[in-house]
């Protein structure tokens, strides 16, 4: 075995059609599977390949993050002298 059989060629985005990128969005976005999912399928290299291709082909929008803020509720300004009252209330 040469050196350069042993070796995986490394690829570039150019090394893959505009169908298949078209393809694998799809199904990315669909959820058949996992951007992780299709780089280990596919056998694409590069952490960010599919996110790349996600962000310039695909159909939802990138542009604003998403944000999951959680609910204050009262009882998270509560003192804890108030605390100790109401839970004893509770009892």
């Amino acid at each position: 075995m040469d050196k350069s059989d042993r070796q995986r060629k490394r690829r570039t985005q150019r090394d893959y059609t505009m169908g298949f990128k078209l393809k694998v969005v799809d199904a990315v976005e669909k959820g058949d599977m996992s951007y992780k999912q299709a780089q280990k399928i596919y056998g694409i290299q590069g952490r960010s390949t599919v996110l790349t291709w996600l962000r310039k082909h695909g159909k939802m929008d990138w542009t604003q993050p998403v944000r999951h803020v959680m609910p204050q509720s009262p009882k998270d300004k509560e003192t804890p002298a108030q605390k100790i009252k109401r839970l004893e209330r509770e009892l």
